[in-house]
């Protein structure tokens, strides 16, 4: 899992982690233990992007996200530093008349402009706000459920394809008013940007998010509605807000906003499945739901590794010196299996969260912990109930093992979750509403 570190400021002997390996994204929560068991960090590598320091353990990500030493904005250290997250987009062919969409974008933020930017949007993913959301995510829900066995072929279908995608690609979309004849085409771009697709594939899609982006603001200009993207327009925020900005936020949302849930949902219904016990634990106790989707992301979460962090300063992490202008990659997966922090973190545990203080960093931490969490935990915690209610006797339709995982290494995901049905055994209705 190693190649060989010829990039200038690095020992030429020295041995890098290849973060492309194909042990590391078929299963980045066994792979990477070697790895956080050493004593210090090691160096990382991707291809066409500058080498960076690898931080696996828990106490050494929570100390760097939040961490006042370390920024996300690359451009704030002080001294020319390589932006290892564009660099990443170029490699994988992000056209060169977008960078400008990902400098400005809120990800890629820090400080003044990411707290001016955070704060235009904050609100709209409060939990109270999302508490509101509720009751028309269990529609949408229970919409695609009575539509699921027309996707089946005997008995059994495609949830991913079915279920766990058109559902939070339809919460962000309505959230920002996409119109309904478009969202399929957000759908599918998003879906290949996060694929591990590169080239003009990938290029191509990034692009037609940028034109529908502006075409969706030139919409809402004219024709303003309740949604979030025209309360943006407004004018006590249009002076707050370059084009490029909100083109930017607008790409982040539908992206971030749905892609993680998507993956999330099912994960989480693979994990469950693969431990009848923890289902048989939230049969006998419902109300163990949001601990149950809380430890789920902790241990199948789809987030591997998070933004890296540079150093604005010579400082130490876990141990290992970290010169100026250096980047540390954190392993947000590696993390959530740290022993340190966990008791027996290689088993699913649905009330875990309910006798343990220690969190997750499946959401991030820090000034820059995901906007969009709350959502994406009510999203599944809707969809896990309402389709563990609606098929009971829910199963595999193929071993665990020969179910495939798609190739990019920041986001774990599944091609494919083929389950069959039993559409007609009764409904025990234990996990939420009878239907």
């Amino acid at each position: 899992m190693t190649v060989q570190d010829e990039s200038a400021g690095i020992e030429a002997d020295g041995e890098l982690l290849d973060l492309a390996d194909q042990e590391l994204v078929r299963d980045p929560f066994t792979a990477y233990a070697p790895v956080r068991e050493r004593e210090q960090m090691v160096r990382g590598h991707v291809q066409g992007v500058d080498p960076m320091w690898v931080a696996t353990r828990h106490d050494d990500i929570r100390t760097v996200m939040s961490d006042p030493n370390f920024t996300i904005d690359a451009t704030r250290v002080g001294a020319p530093v390589a932006h290892r997250t564009e660099q990443t987009w170029q490699a994988r062919g992000m056209y060169a008349e977008h960078e400008k969409y990902l400098r400005a974008g809120i990800f890629d933020a820090d400080g003044s402009d990411h707290r001016r930017l955070r704060g235009l949007v904050t609100a709209a993913f409060s939990p109270g706000r999302v508490a509101a959301l509720r009751p028309r995510i269990e529609a949408i829900a229970g919409q695609l459920l009575d539509r699921l066995p027309e996707h089946a072929e005997n008995g059994v279908v495609d949830l991913i394809e079915h279920f766990a995608r058109p559902l939070p690609i339809t919460v962000i979309c309505e959230l920002i008013a996409v119109p309904e004849a478009d969202r399929d085409r957000w759908r599918t771009r998003s879906a290949t940007l996060t694929a591990g697709v590169c080239g003009d594939e990938l290029g191509a899609a990034l692009a037609g998010m940028v034109e529908d982006a502006h075409a969706l603001v030139e919409l809402h200009s004219a024709h303003p509605g309740s949604d979030l993207i025209s309360e943006l327009l407004a004018p006590h925020h249009r002076d707050r807000l370059s084009t490029e900005e909100l083109v930017a936020l607008i790409t982040n949302l539908v992206v971030a906003g749905h892609i993680t849930t998507v993956n999330l949902i099912a994960n989480s219904t693979e994990a469950l499945l693969s431990n009848p016990d923890q289902i048989a634990a939230l049969r006998a106790d419902p109300t163990l739901m949001p601990h149950a989707v809380d430890e789920l992301m902790r241990y199948c979460g789809p987030v591997v590794r998070a933004l890296p962090r540079y150093a604005t300063c010579d400082t130490t992490i876990g141990g290992t010196p970290v010169r100026t202008g250096e980047a540390v990659l954190p392993i947000v997966s590696a993390a959530n299996r740290d022993p340190a922090a966990f008791t027996e973190p290689d088993r699913l545990d649905v009330g875990r969260s309910r006798h343990s203080r220690q969190s997750h960093l499946g959401f991030g931490h820090g000034a820059h912990r995901c906007l969009g969490a709350h959502l994406a935990q009510e999203e599944t915690a809707v969809a896990l109930a309402a389709l563990l209610d609606r098929f009971p006797h829910l199963g595999f339709a193929t071993g665990p093992a020969d179910l495939q995982r798609g190739a990019n290494p920041v986001n774990w995901h599944l091609k494919a979750l083929p389950v069959r049905l039993f559409p007609d055994a009764p409904a025990t209705g234990a996990l939420g509403h009878q239907r």
